[in-house]
């Protein structure tokens, strides 16, 4: 668990009622280095007490509705889940496993993109940038060699 986030504080500031269930996903996501699939936080969940894996679904899109959790893309239908950027967590490139499917946080210096031109000539306002570098991890490539 993030020792930095109020899990119940983050749910209302972004609107949320903070009820068992929405603390308990919000609390697995916190508590991960690296984003996670809906289907393994409903089975992190499943260990501890039944959760209906419906309730799991609805209760991540109102958490990214109301930018409490961002919901990173795969580049197929899949999406992972983690912190959206606050106080505690700054927003940073992922990368992504073409081969196993895991999904990894770097460092928000990994990947240095100064957008201050790009916001100068851009007519819109710009609400998330979503960096993701894919390719094939160290462990896909032990496997391989």
């Amino acid at each position: 668990m993030c020792i930095h986030c109020d899990y119940r504080q983050l749910l209302k500031d972004g609107g949320v009622t903070p009820t068992p269930n929405r603390l308990r996903v919000l609390e697995i996501i916190g508590s991960n280095n690296f984003p996670l699939s809906a289907a393994d936080i409903h089975e992190t969940l499943e260990r501890s007490a039944s959760i209906n894996r419906v309730t799991v679904y609805r209760i991540l899109d109102l958490l990214v509705e109301k930018q409490v959790v961002a919901r990173i893309a795969t580049g197929g239908r899949a999406a992972y889940y983690g912190m959206a950027p606050n106080a505690q967590h700054q927003a940073h490139p992922h990368f992504y496993c073409t081969q196993c499917g895991r999904m990894d946080c770097l460092t928000p210096e990994t990947v240095n993109i100064d957008f201050h031109d790009f916001e100068n000539t851009f007519p819109g306002r710009i609400d998330k940038v979503e960096m993701r570098l894919d390719g094939i991890c160290r462990n896909c490539l032990k496997k391989k060699a």
